[in-house]
């Protein structure tokens, strides 16, 4: 009888054994089939496969970690490297930006990690973000100085003393500095005639004097000084340039990449706000004035303070823009006028770490709308990476402030301050760089100084290939010995380099046969030495113990092997991290389903290979957001309404309307009730009144909202009227039931009469009718006056 002892291990077996042929029937066991040659080669395959490096094991040394221990091979000869990170910098998140040194606040956990990859596997670590209370803000005003900007100049002559007031509520450390820009000083941006020299002006009647034209001009470095920029602003004159744009970009650049002249400090928060009323100069418009040498990015700022270089380079492109301002933590703010909102709305997709406003014709709302920026920009958090390796995948997962994870999402919106949000990062090598040498990359929040580390090291060479053995006598001194095999010099074959090239063996059919019947080295090689030597291919590699394998035969995508996102091994795809399916092409990444309200696919459908498929009957769209006959549609497009039309309702601030609001909108003095493509809503406003709007979608996908342009409000109803009406009703009631009552007695009196004279009519007839009665003694005159008495009562009238 067997003991228990005993019969566990048996079990055990059992279960391992089961384990492994369940792995192979699905498909998962690809270690074997990968024919791997070295320990390398196994690694490689996938990040399941080990290499047995124990000598005499067997032929096939590639395998799973389970089944191999079960071939018997020991544990110590089993290379099977993995993935891992080792944490080298982590210092707790501050609360507070007021620290006694601003070197020692921190923003971001932790500060500097290590990772070691093995392609294919992947390893994830935990960054945690929080923006503290009162840190330090840096301020920068750059102001567009062209003419139609005059009144705005006039508007902000006090801004710095209002706009400190308002900061201060926000933190306790603010600087204000000031920059502007008019347009590069060469034909045909500018009037360059010899009597515009001076004064661009000359000869206007609505505006005759004006300073010459400048690219951009550091006016303020950045101080703390409010009435130091109020006399500057008050300084300052308007320019006059030629065509419409601005060259309001290449003073950003300089604004963002001269950062001793500007005094941007490296422990502050950056603010750059850019007032402008027209649109900007881009790339390539410079070749008009003869520019052909493209931007450097440099700093150029002259002893004037003014970019030497704005009349000999280019404009600088949306992606140098987008670069100055992440490596100097900026943020923009783009004020500008509400005509010109969609574009540089268009430009913040473009550039992270921006905003847009819109912008009085004047300017007076200017202060509500840097506070109102400062607030948005610190109500989220986002991540970006730069210096990314190319073989490296990074995916995010975002836990935001209600605790839901998030995947494919790398940003948290609506935070307060204080609020810790966190990220899970997964990286995977997708495989061996040249060398293998380490590599680093950084992971940031945008406009944070602050920031993670992270160093790579690539777990792609075995252990046991350091202890290789050259002409060992393993191998017939005439090979290397190495993690339990011998690599033969060129000329020599066999398991232990034994047999020359050209020899034949004891049995060369079966030993290269993968099977009874099956063709010799598979068709693709020949037998030398009871050894497959596979035939090159142009295709690619032909490998395998029987040239079984190749690492072209995967299946495609559009004719590209493995979609691109994945290897090819033995016939079968090995995708990379964020792909999956029999060629790759479809990726786990749910960015591109995420609605603009945030969920994904509209909460409408389910997101399948980065596309969303709608459940929800009648939903339709990219990321299902269209769907006039949800239950939910009149209410999504009423806020619409309510935030574009009278800018009330939830979404009532800029920022969110126009990121969610974005179908057209039409108003009407009446609606067309009778289109049946659409869907008629209504809702009660505030007041009482009735909000009807259409909701339809066209057949080129754009959707129409036709609303009324005021809501349907009814005349209120007259005070003295109801009271003189409710009193009527009260006494017509009471009259009517004062009628009823007499008609009622009447009638009731009228019957009991009747019934009274029919009973003495009877009675006098019995009287009358007596032989026995006689009429008492009395004279005739009696009798006769008594006699009226006895005539019936009708008013006289028989």
């Amino acid at each position: 009888m067997l003991n228990p002892a005993t019969l566990m291990r048996r079990a055990t077996l059992c279960c391992m054994v089961f384990e492994i042929l369940w792995h192979s029937g699905q498909g998962l066991n690809v270690c074997m089939s990968g024919s791997a040659t070295s320990c390398e080669e196994c690694i490689l395959i996938h990040p399941s496969c080990a290499w047995c490096a124990q000598e005499g094991f067997g032929r096939v040394r590639c395998d799973l970690t389970q089944s191999l221990q079960i071939r018997g091979c020991m544990a110590q000869f089993i290379e099977f490297p993995s993935s891992q990170t080792s944490i080298l910098k982590s210092n707790p998140l501050s609360t507070k930006g007021s620290a006694p040194s601003q070197n020692e606040v921190t923003q971001i956990m932790p500060q500097k990690i290590s990772v070691s990859l093995r392609p294919g596997d992947q390893t994830s670590f935990q960054v945690q973000v929080r923006q503290v209370e009162d840190y330090p803000v840096d301020l920068y005003y750059l102001m567009d100085l062209s003419l139609s900007m005059k009144d705005d100049l006039v508007t902000i002559h006090n801004l710095g003393t209002k706009l400190t007031e308002e900061m201060s509520r926000l933190t306790s450390n603010f600087r204000l500095g000031f920059g502007t820009f008019v347009d590069k000083n060469i034909s045909p941006f500018s009037y360059t005639e010899p009597k515009y020299q001076n004064n661009p002006c000359n000869g206007y009647k609505l505006f005759p004097n004006c300073v010459p034209s400048f690219g951009f001009r550091h006016v303020l470095s950045l101080t703390d000084k409010v009435d130091r920029f109020n006399q500057e602003v008050q300084k300052q004159m308007v320019s006059r340039n030629r065509d419409a744009p601005e060259g309001g970009f290449d003073a950003i650049v300089q604004a963002a990449v001269c950062k001793e002249e500007i005094g941007w400090r490296k422990e502050a928060f950056h603010l750059l706000v850019f007032a402008t009323d027209d649109v900007p100069h881009l790339a390539l418009d410079g070749k008009l004035g003869g520019l052909v040498n493209p931007n450097d990015g440099e700093c150029h700022l002259d002893k004037n303070n003014e970019n030497s270089a704005s009349t000999h380079m280019d404009y600088p492109s949306l992606g140098l823009l987008g670069e100055k301002l992440a490596e100097n933590n900026i943020y923009l703010i783009f004020a500008v006028t509400r005509r010109y909102y969609v574009i540089y709305k268009n430009y913040t997709a473009l550039i992270p770490g921006t905003t847009v406003e819109i912008l009085d014709m004047d300017s007076k709302n200017i202060i509500q709308l840097i506070v109102n920026a400062y607030n948005n920009i610190r109500s989220k958090v986002e991540l970006t990476v730069s210096d990314q390796p190319e073989d490296i995948s990074l995916s995010f997962t975002a836990t935001c402030q209600d605790g839901q994870p998030l995947p494919g999402l790398r940003k948290c919106s609506d935070l307060k301050i204080g609020d810790t949000v966190s990220f899970d990062v997964n990286v995977e090598a997708r495989s061996c760089p040249q060398g293998a040498a380490s590599q680093s990359f950084t992971i940031k929040p945008v406009g944070f100084k602050d920031r993670l580390e992270v160093t790579v090291d690539y777990s792609c060479d075995c252990g046991c290939t350091r202890a290789a053995q050259t002409n060992s006598s393993v191998c017939s001194s005439t090979g290397t010995f190495t993690c339990g095999k011998c690599y033969c010099e060129p000329g020599y074959l066999g398991s232990h380099c034994e047999c020359q090239e050209g020899e034949s063996g004891n049995n060369p059919l079966g030993a290269c046969r993968e099977a009874e019947g099956k063709r010799m080295c598979s068709g693709r090689g020949e037998c030398s030495c009871n050894q497959c030597l596979c035939y090159e291919s142009e295709f690619g590699k032909v490998y395998g113990s029987f040239c079984e394998c190749d690492d072209f035969s995967c299946a495609r995508h559009k004719g590209v092997l493995c979609a691109g996102h994945g290897e090819c091994h033995c016939g079968e795809c090995k995708c990379h991290a964020g792909y999956i399916g029999d060629n790759c092409n479809c990726s786990t990444e749910t960015t591109s389903c995420l609605a603009d309200d945030g969920q994904l696919c509209s909460g409408r459908g389910h997101c399948v290979c980065g596309h969303c498929h709608c459940s929800e009957p009648g939903a339709f769209g990219d990321t299902c957001e269209k769907c006039p006959t949800c239950p939910d549609a009149c209410g999504t497009k009423r806020e619409c309404i309510e935030c574009r039309l009278f800018n009330s309702g939830p979404l009532a601030d800029n920022q969110t309307c126009q990121r969610l609001c974005k179908d057209e909108i039409i108003t009407v003095e009446a609606l067309d009730t009778d289109d049946s493509a659409g869907v008629l809503c209504l809702y009660k406003s505030e007041n009482d009144c009735v909000m009807k709007f259409m909701y339809s979608e066209h057949a080129n996908g754009k959707s129409i909202l036709t609303a009324l342009k005021e809501p349907e409000c009814g005349g209120g109803p007259d005070a003295l009227m109801v009271l003189l009406a409710v009193v009527g009703s009260i006494l017509m009631v009471g009259i009517i039931l004062l009628a009823a009552w007499k008609l009622a007695i009447t009638v009731h009196d009228r019957r009991a009469f009747a019934q009274f004279q029919n009973a003495r009519c009877r009675a006098r007839y019995e009287v009358a009718s007596n032989p026995v009665y006689k009429q008492p003694g009395a004279s005739d005159a009696v009798r006769e006056d008594f006699s009226m008495y006895d005539k019936p009562f009708n008013g006289g009238h028989h």
